[in-house]
């Protein structure tokens, strides 16, 4: 029994030998796997955000009566462009200019008036000096001459009102631009009370844009441009149209509202655009795209290279010194066409595993190729 079993054991202790030897070399050549890495730099990148906005006439001006009467004439074509001081209406101005000349009878009256007490106030000035009359004639004089001055004055100042509203019978553009729709046709009975417009003039040409901002993304950009290495952008702006084109000029940030609307939480920036086609009409719903600010040492990140863990956080490969595979948790800003801004977690010279990731896992050995494609050219 005893010689049986030295027989097996001789005969399995070489096979065991065998085997292992054989796991040995097989694990020294066994290639290690190769994957593609991106090598960070730091890039100067503009960081831009899209802002929901409408546009907004510069000039508005509603057309309304000045004095009441019937509309004789109107002399613009409906959407057609005005100049200021274009006559738009005109009213039927026989009232006033009845009113007008009578002002002005009453004056010529007055001033007649005027002449006359003048010389007497003057006559009686040198009478009383020689007792050739009475100081109370001569005193009474001199106030009939400064009646008659006030007089003058008033008559004056009724001619300039009628001539005023002689004037109102012909309607004005108070600005130029786009007018709209007339309310009110010829033969109409207008009046200076009413409350509804005749028509409505736009300026266009340049036209404003109203932007919202959250408060949440402004205080962040204030924080943002106080690191270091980062500089405010500029205050041109790109739009983009309710269908999806973009339009053709750029605009110019203009100001930013000082306080915060307390139902929506946003902050109002206006911008403006020129608009000599006419393509922007008040009201229209636009986005636009502002430079917020430039990151000069920006690192930027290949999208397929960031996977996310259990817990959500964004985790990349890296290839250490050593050729090891090692897990990174990095902290993603902000998608960039196919790139992620990485605020931390990484640093300039580390090696993202870009292609390949499927393959390893921390701790493997690999063989780092760099990647040549169009990887991190920031637009």
């Amino acid at each position: 029994m005893i010689i049986k079993l030295l027989q097996s054991l001789l005969i399995t202790l070489p096979l065991l030998w065998l085997g292992c030897s054989k796991n040995e070399t097989q694990n020294r050549s066994k290639p290690q796997t190769e994957v593609g890495v991106y090598t960070l730099s730091a890039q100067s990148v503009t960081l831009t955000r899209e802002l929901p906005g409408r546009t907004k006439a510069t000039l508005s001006s509603e057309i309304r009566p000045q004095v009441g009467g019937i509309i004789q004439a109107r002399l613009f074509d409906e959407g057609s462009l005005v100049k200021k001081d274009t006559v738009l209406y005109k009213i039927d101005p026989s009232s006033y200019q009845a009113a007008f000349d009578e002002a002005k009878a009453a004056l010529k009256n007055a001033e007649a008036t005027l002449e006359s007490t003048r010389l007497k106030s003057e006559r009686y000035a040198d009478l009383v000096k020689i007792e050739g009359v009475s100081k109370q004639d001569a005193e009474d004089a001199k106030a009939a001459y400064l009646q008659a001055v006030a007089s003058v004055d008033e008559k004056n100042a009724a001619l300039q009102s009628a001539q005023i509203n002689l004037e109102y019978t012909k309607i004005k553009a108070p600005i130029s631009g786009r007018i709209g729709t007339s309310s009110v046709s010829v033969g109409a009975l207008v009046s200076a009370s009413q409350t509804t417009a005749l028509s409505t003039i736009r300026t266009l040409d340049p036209i404003y844009v109203d932007l919202t901002q959250s408060s949440t993304q402004l205080l962040k950009l204030r924080a943002l441009l106080a690191q270091q290495g980062i500089k405010k952008g500029s205050t041109k702006l790109v739009l983009n149209l309710e269908d999806g084109s973009r339009y053709a000029y750029e605009g110019t940030l203009q100001f930013q509202e000082i306080a915060v609307d307390e139902s929506t939480g946003t902050v109002t920036l206006r911008a403006t655009f020129p608009n000599p086609e006419g393509i922007l009409l008040p009201g229209m719903y636009v986005r636009a795209l502002m430079d917020e600010a430039v990151n000069e040492t920006a690192l930027l990140v290949p999208q397929q290279g960031v996977q996310r863990d259990p817990k959500g956080n964004a985790t990349v490969f890296i290839v250490t010194s050593d050729n090891k595979i090692e897990t990174r948790v990095v902290t993603t800003e902000r998608a960039m066409d196919d790139m992620w801004l990485i605020s931390s977690g990484l640093a300039v010279g580390d090696r993202v595993v870009v292609e390949g990731s499927n393959k390893v896992h921390a701790g493997d050995s690999v063989k780092a190729v760099d990647v040549t494609t169009s990887l991190g050219k920031a637009q």
